[in-house]
């Protein structure tokens, strides 16, 4: 357990940190994920090389999750059409670093369904399963995830 943890945590921090913002609440939720993996290390299958980092991030973005539903985070802040952009961003002198505090900065739902289908690849059926929502609802946070995420880019920029 202990070399788990020393491999993992790091990891593990910075995967709940893109749902969580504070980082008393990152490291509440970062605990809850080590027990729930140590409990359920048994039933855990070997599938070849990084299943183990696959399962147990898995397990922090569940644990993540569940944070954010239960304390009432998970909601979501309506933008104007005419407030979101026409075009992408050009994001090419962004270093990482920006990029990632500029996602942090989205609304607590936008950020959560932006990571679940950009990081986490997820489609919109397994996020609205995820989440208790609609598919439609999914996609049309998605959507107004990335046109705040542009605005932020190009307030950024200026």
């Amino acid at each position: 357990m202990e070399l788990i943890y020393s491999t993992y945590v790091r990891y593990l921090a910075a995967v709940c940190s893109r749902y969580i913002i504070n980082s008393e609440d990152v490291k509440d939720v970062l605990q809850d994920s080590f027990l729930k993996i140590f409990a359920t290390i048994p039933s855990f299958e070997y599938r070849g090389k990084n299943s183990l980092k696959g399962w147990m991030t898995k397990v922090t973005v569940n644990e993540a999750l569940k944070f954010l539903q239960r304390t009432g985070r998970m909601k979501f802040v309506e933008i104007s059409e005419h407030d979101m952009p026409e075009e992408a961003p050009d994001i090419d002198e962004l270093t990482p670093s920006a990029i990632y505090n500029l996602i942090r900065e989205l609304p607590d739902g936008y950020r959560t369904i932006f990571n679940l289908y950009v990081i986490e690849n997820k489609s919109h059926k397994e996020i609205a399963s995820l989440l208790n929502i609609k598919e439609s609802t999914s996609a049309s946070q998605l959507h107004r995830a990335k046109s705040l995420l542009a605005m932020k880019i190009r307030q950024y920029k200026h």
